[in-house]
């Protein structure tokens, strides 16, 4: 392996130069770069058509995505969310500015997945919503969520920021609970550079969406309620544009570097690699996490693989729960699976330019590392 060369957990998907060029030239004519132009129409469409949705409002990153529908949900202040702890810390994050209390449930030691049957216990008088993950791509058993939710009166929105272009038994990943919400951002799967959206079956979430995404205003002279600027802009979407017409092919490229990883990894007794096998489910390979035996060897070999140029990432270390910025507020929680899983969770370089030889190179090390 040459010293000088770094490989980072994802690279960015990009489209040939020459197309993207082309597609922004008309921008010069029109000076038309925002405000939901042509482009963000068009994305708009054709992403509804690929994510297999009713309705999908684009704005301008994966956070405000699930922030502003948390918004437009218009819950009391003070209600609780149940959610998980394993996860981007923007999930949490959202449920915190909007006024409201998260309550953290345990995950599945399985697929990382929020344990659907551990929220009934911590639904209260003040629970309003759940917002589970489908993290890694692993997809949450939906219909136990939606059985939950319908007995309760809760409204579910799904954080499905890892899971674009994933179905399950069929219907698109976004057609799942009250909303689903993605993140494009330039470290997924599909990326507008910066980015996110909202799909749904409502078209009143939608026009609450397009209401908010944009101060709220509603015209030139009514501003009926308090948003923010959250649309995303011509440049991205025509990226999203560009990008969308290799995302399906890409994805192939990700499933033979997940079984390149698997095939070198499946002797290593102190490797747990992920199963992405549910009949199901049609994944999109967007991350390759592994578990170690004991947290002391997901560091080590943390460490050895830096040395060596190759950025791996503790991936969600530490628990939202258990951040910083949340003092010891949620330290008491029972969160056993989610804190071991957390404490020896690594996820390995996986995009498509990736080299096999690179693979088989990094397997290599964290396999002769305690031989």
């Amino acid at each position: 392996m040459k010293k000088e060369q770094k490989i980072f957990v994802t690279r960015t998907s990009m489209p040939p130069y020459e197309e993207f060029a082309e597609m922004i030239k008309p921008l010069w004519d029109t000076h038309w770069l925002t405000n939901m132009g042509q482009y963000h129409q068009e994305l708009e469409k054709e992403l509804r058509d690929y994510l297999q949705v009713e309705q999908l409002s684009l704005l301008v990153n994966g956070h405000m995505s699930l922030e502003m529908t948390i918004q437009a949900m218009q819950f009391p202040a003070g209600s609780e969310v149940i959610t998980t702890p394993f996860t981007f810390v923007s999930t949490t994050h959202a449920i915190i500015r909007n006024g409201l209390k998260p309550v953290f449930c345990d995950i599945k030691p399985t697929d990382f997945t929020i344990d659907e049957t551990k929220i009934e216990s911590l639904i209260t008088d003040r629970t309003v919503a759940i917002i589970p993950v489908h993290v890694y791509g692993n997809v949450c058993n939906v219909e136990a969520i939606e059985q939950i939710a319908q007995k309760y009166g809760l409204r579910v929105i799904y954080d499905a920021a890892h899971a674009f272009g994933e179905t399950y038994l069929g219907h698109g990943i976004g057609s799942f609970g009250d909303a689903s919400v993605f993140s494009f951002h330039a470290t997924k799967v599909y990326n507008t550079i910066e980015g996110g959206a909202v799909a749904s079956k409502s078209r009143e979430l939608y026009e609450k969406l397009y209401n908010l995404k944009n101060f709220g205003i509603q015209n030139e002279n009514v501003i009926s309620d308090i948003g923010a600027n959250a649309k995303m802009n011509e440049f991205a979407a025509i990226m999203g544009l560009c990008n969308l017409k290799y995302v399906a092919q890409n994805i192939q490229i990700r499933k033979k570097k997940v079984q390149l990883y698997n095939e070198q990894l499946k002797e290593v007794s102190y490797v747990r690699t992920p199963e992405f096998d549910h009949p199901d489910v049609k994944y999109n390979y967007a991350y390759y996490p592994v578990v170690l035996s004991t947290a002391e060897k997901r560091d080590e070999i943390y460490d050895a693989l830096h040395q060596k140029n190759v950025y791996s990432r503790k991936y969600f270390y530490p628990l939202t729960a258990d951040a910083d910025c949340f003092g010891s507020q949620y330290q008491t929680c029972p969160l056993d699976v989610a804190r071991d899983i957390s404490s020896r969770v690594l996820v390995l370089p996986l995009y498509p330019e990736l080299e096999d030889e690179m693979i088989m190179s990094i397997a290599q090390m964290i396999q002769e590392l305690y031989n």
